[in-house]
């Protein structure tokens, strides 16, 4: 991406521009315009939607007055020690406490000042989190979050511009932002001044030389992440000498409908489902995460696997609008006994049954098995069975721009770039540089806690 020398003067200037228009911008945005700033969002697409469209919608956070409701008890010291837990130590730790001490914040902050009608999730919990803390609003999709955060930025006053490319930014020699280029869907160009710029356009899922690059293992994988993702920020950061870490760092996900193209929420594996290859074999500790668990399916043959669960287990699955949707689309297979549900997977029956059967004994005896999976308190699966077949897929990458306490972009020494901030995608998460260090919402937790945190101080610098 282009860095180019800043003009003379421009034409119209606007204290503070957020690049992308996803959770992580137009929380950016809100939070920019409650401080008092005059705020341009600029979106590529023709309607905000990007990768927080295609989620889920659940923020995980501690501490929230929703769990408090609900019993829950929880804080932001409990979830930084799950989310570096899971990745193992290696993310920074302040970077997680920072995240985790803004979450629970913001999201009361967009309930009360924006009327956001979060809740929290309490009838399953996601592998590695120590609490129930995914709070989502009443859908339990990200389209919902996005079209309510759009909504609430249109009413404080943010002015959003749709199929607007920004193709370059301009920079000053000690790397401060004068302003950027943006393209129009009929070639014509506009150039804008800025007080401060947020990035907030996510990384670079949809760019498949970068992928080939950092994550090699899914580079032929099916991108289901916004093809927007080209990985601008990292590429702008680079040019303007930026600090950037855990490049390899990704979401992945084991359970996408094959070929519908849904994303089948993971209470299908927490609550007791399994998954096997084609062969009708488990491969897997399915229960560790579904990040990691898509280089698992895409290694089975024909990179395919068959999700196994029961009617309980649908009814739980079935408050996602995506699971609904999988349903309509008859993507989610029935059977009222084992040999029903081989006909209708063309799974060989004799080996279906015995992993079904192996499974039962596990359940019923609460032991672990040979791949590590514990068993204990998962209630037995029984008929009428449910089935789906899935493939795995990349979500979006974790690692991005280094900021610091107020998403200030830095560089290697540490200094910050004066008035440039990144959020989300676009900044280094807290998953570390593996797959499997990814903690379930980390992508939405940094999306809101960091993009509010770089809206306070765009701001202040603009």
């Amino acid at each position: 991406m282009t860095v180019l020398a800043p003009e003379t003067s421009y034409e119209v200037t606007i204290p503070v521009v957020v690049v992308g228009a996803g959770a992580a911008g137009l929380c950016a945005a809100l939070a920019a315009r409650e401080a008092g700033a005059e705020v341009l969002v600029l979106e590529r697409d023709p309607v905000p939607r990007g990768s927080t469209a295609l989620s889920a919608g659940l923020v995980p956070a501690a501490g929230t007055r929703w769990q408090r409701e609900a019993g829950i008890e929880d804080t932001p010291e409990a979830f930084a020690a799950d989310i570096l837990a899971k990745a193992e130590g290696e993310p920074d730790p302040a970077e997680v406490a920072r995240v985790t001490r803004v979450a629970g914040p913001a999201l009361e902050w967009l309930a009360d000042a924006h009327g956001l009608r979060f809740s929290v999730i309490t009838d399953f919990r996601y592998p590695g989190h120590s609490a129930n803390r995914m709070h989502g609003l009443p859908s339990r999709s990200g389209e919902e979050l996005v079209d309510r955060l759009r909504e609430a930025a249109e009413r404080a006053g943010v002015d959003i511009l749709c199929d607007a490319w920004v193709t370059a930014l301009h920079a000053r020699l000690d790397g401060r932002i004068a302003g950027l280029t943006l393209r129009r869907p009929d070639g014509t160009e506009d150039h804008l001044g800025c007080g401060a710029l947020v990035l907030a356009c996510n990384g670079y899922g949809g760019n498949k030389a970068l992928v080939r690059q950092h994550v090699p293992a899914l580079a032929e994988a099916l991108y289901f992440g916004h093809p927007g993702n080209q990985g601008e920020a990292v590429l702008w950061g680079e040019a303007l000498g930026a600090a950037a870490r855990h490049l390899s760092g990704h979401q992945g996900h084991g359970s996408v409908a094959h070929p519908a193209g849904i994303l089948i929420t993971w209470a299908t594996i927490t609550e007791g489902g399994v998954q096997v290859n084609l062969e009708g074999r488990r491969f897997s500790d399915e229960s560790h995460g579904y990040s990691e668990q898509a280089a698992r399916v895409l290694e089975q043959p024909e990179g395919l696997a068959w999700t196994i669960f029961d009617a309980r287990i649908a009814g739980i699955a079935r408050q996602f609008e995506d699971f609904r949707q999988a349903e309509a689309a008859g993507a989610i297979l029935e059977a009222d006994s084992i040999p029903a549900l081989a006909a209708a997977t063309h799974l060989p029956e004799a080996a279906l049954a015995e992993t079904l059967a192996e499974v039962a004994r596990l359940k019923a005896a609460g032991a672990t098995d040979a791949h590590g999976r514990r068993f204990a308190g998962s209630p037995p699966l029984v008929a009428p069975y449910r089935a789906v077949r899935v493939t795995g897929a990349l979500f979006h990458t974790q690692g991005g721009l280094v900021v610091d306490d107020a998403a200030r972009v830095l560089r290697p020494d540490g200094s910050a770039i004066p008035n440039l901030f990144a959020a989300g995608g676009a900044a280094c998460g807290v998953s570390g540089s593996r797959a499997s260090g990814y903690l379930s919402g980390n992508g939405l937790l940094t999306a809101v806690a960091l993009g509010r945190l770089a809206g306070q101080a765009a701001a202040t610098a603009a």
